[in-house]
């Protein structure tokens, strides 16, 4: 996981999960939100047209004080990952496959709990539990890249130099 050297500077994120419904919506909102000078996108391998949030996901979030009401799914195209400097998946099945269709996205991308050896699990259908559970291994995921990209970032002089 040494893909972050010297002049690497990461400044769009793509988010991707299954559905573009429950877990890249909530993930890419906590990343925008810790990293406020990146833009950060969410879509789906196989997402529903034009679907809001989850209902449970937009009701946990809201509790976060984040608002995913205006969320709208979409599908990830070669356009999404050409721009992306970054590319964070849920699990290691959704980046092999991802690496399939779009062989660009090789190299930049990885999963969102890389740093924890785990993948984050689908929510889709479960209990509200659930997506406490998923929205924990989201912030553990959000932590470790936000801390890893912030320490990448160049160091900003002021003054005469």
């Amino acid at each position: 996981m040494d893909w972050m050297t010297g002049t690497n500077t990461v400044r769009t994120i793509l988010v991707i999960c299954l559905g573009n419904r429950c877990r890249s919506p909530m993930a890419a909102d906590l990343l925008q939100s810790a990293l406020p000078d990146c833009n950060v996108i969410s879509a789906g391998l196989e997402p529903p047209p034009d679907l809001p949030a989850d209902p449970r996901a937009v009701r946990l979030l809201a509790t976060q004080g984040r608002d995913l009401s205006t969320h709208r799914t979409r599908a990830v195209d070669a356009s999404l990952i050409a721009c992306a400097d970054l590319v964070l998946v849920m699990d290691s099945e959704q980046r092999e496959l991802l690496e399939d269709m779009f062989p660009i996205a090789r190299g930049k991308t990885y999963r969102l709990c890389e740093k924890e050896q785990t993948d984050v699990p689908d929510p889709y259908g479960g209990s509200q539990s659930m997506f406490v559970i998923v929205l924990g291994l989201i912030k553990l995921g959000v932590e470790s890249w936000s801390a890893r990209i912030q320490a990448t970032e160049p160091t900003h002089h002021h003054g005469g130099a």
